[in-house]
């Protein structure tokens, strides 16, 4: 995955995790009497092997599992023909704005009643709605209440940072609480001590740049960009927002901080061999980290704030479509999957915090068993920070968005369009969200 989830499968790429596609039907009957539930996931060969010994550990007389096998591919478009075939398998793995786009044109089964823990083949009380942080569960829910498929792993976000660099040029590292003005204080006196770019962002200068900096009004006081990501009514850039992309303008301008259009394809190679003293990007990073073992002594820290923590939030998961023919035998696996599996998985490889929360120990034991400290408390802090901001729009309109700004926002940051034009933006984005309501 790039650094988020523009389309299914950005998460677990951008962790070394591959995105994967198939060809694949729905559940059916075995002739010996079973039923057969199929899944597909956008995980690499390795991870898959994992997945597969622990799904071994299924027990159900009556059920047998198949993961289809996926050769390397986009698997965005093969989501598209599978799901214009109608050949979609059982579970497959979903970004968040899938799941709430797919569920609003009916094209997946409602688990919600089931995860309500009434009616048939309901969960427990230990796979409800109750199960999962509450954040990622209430992301997952379409407006009229109906949830397509469960979250299963979260992105969580922060600061890598090069700890030698840090005390070379004399500056403190990274820790929860540091501030904006902190940070790009550092990244200008990085720069200075060498570095190509203190600080490498395109969380904040490409296509999400908008949300991101959402979280500088938000922990100063101020309104976020957007009141939803999932049913906005506006866009807004008040004068905290405007302060706060003030700063980073002013950041791209004295070179503390890399301009958009920088090449991210090779930024995590960069870091780990360190030419990057700072890099804004995801926990994915730690599991790619133990296996190719950078040479420099490196920290996670929170993203920096104002006043309040604030975070974005963003969650992938696992879905099913409506023609499912086994509901019951379905939402068994699923649950299976989303608990059970990644207690499993997860301690080979650390990829990413469950949304379900009795499976979280795995993740964090794994950390601490690596010695990532520092990935652990950031991942943690974001999970517990008061104020969030999601990093897209998942709406079925989010293209005309993003059209915009990919428009306005680039050459605002590098002083192209005047700082006055994020409010034509805005205003023309307020025009989509209005022709679409």
């Amino acid at each position: 995955m790039k650094r988020t989830l523009h389309t299914a499968g950005a998460l677990l790429a951008a962790g070394g995790l591959l995105a994967t596609s198939a060809c694949g039907g729905s559940s059916g009957n075995e002739s010996g009497g079973k039923t057969t539930v199929t899944v597909m996931t956008w995980e690499s060969n390795a991870t898959n092997q994992l997945i597969d010994k622990a799904l071994a550990g299924f027990s159900d007389p009556d059920i047998t599992v198949k993961r289809i096998d996926t050769p390397n591919g986009n698997y965005g478009d093969k989501l598209a023909s599978l799901t214009q075939a109608k050949k979609l398998p059982d579970l497959f793995w979903c970004g968040n704005d899938t799941e709430l786009q797919y569920t609003g044109q009916g094209l997946l089964t409602d688990w919600s009643e089931k995860l309500s823990g009434s009616g048939s083949g309901s969960g427990s009380g230990d796979f409800t709605t109750s199960s999962f942080v509450p954040t990622a569960m209430k992301n997952w829910k379409t407006a009229d209440g109906k949830i397509g498929g469960v979250p299963s792993l979260m992105n969580t976000y922060g600061i890598w940072y090069d700890i030698d660099a840090f005390k070379a040029a004399g500056i403190p590292v990274p820790a929860a609480g540091w501030t904006w003005d902190e940070m790009y204080a550092a990244a200008d006196k990085l720069h200075k001590k060498g570095a190509k770019y203190g600080l490498v962002a395109d969380a904040m200068t490409a296509l999400d740049g908008p949300f991101s900096a959402s979280l500088y009004s938000l922990s100063a006081g101020g309104a976020p960009f957007a009141d939803s990501v999932h049913q906005p009514t506006k866009v807004t850039a008040d004068a905290t927002y405007t302060e706060g992309v003030g700063k980073l303008v002013a950041g791209i301008k004295s070179g503390a901080v890399a301009p958009p259009g920088y090449d991210i394809s090779s930024q995590q190679s960069l870091f780990a061999a360190g030419e990057i003293p700072m890099l804004w990007s995801g926990q994915w990073l730690a599991a790619g980290f133990l296996t190719d073992k950078p040479k420099i002594k490196y920290g996670f820290a929170p993203l920096p704030q104002v006043d309040k923590a604030a975070t974005l939030y963003d969650a992938v998961g696992i879905c099913t479509p409506s023609y499912t023919k086994n509901a019951d035998a379905t939402f068994k696996v699923l649950s299976y999957l989303d608990s059970t599996v990644w207690t499993k998985v997860l301690p080979d490889s650390p990829v990413a915090v469950p949304a379900y929360t009795a499976a979280q120990d795995a993740y964090f034991d794994a950390l601490d068993k690596a010695g990532l400290t520092t990935v652990a408390s950031t991942v943690k802090a974001d999970l517990d920070a008061p104020l969030t901001q999601g990093v897209r729009f998942t709406t079925q309109w989010a293209s005309q968005s993003n059209d915009l700004i990919t428009a306005y926002w680039p050459d605002i940051l590098q002083g192209k369009k005047p700082l006055s034009d994020l409010q034509t933006m805005i205003d023309k984005i307020n025009d989509v969200i209005e022709s679409n309501g």
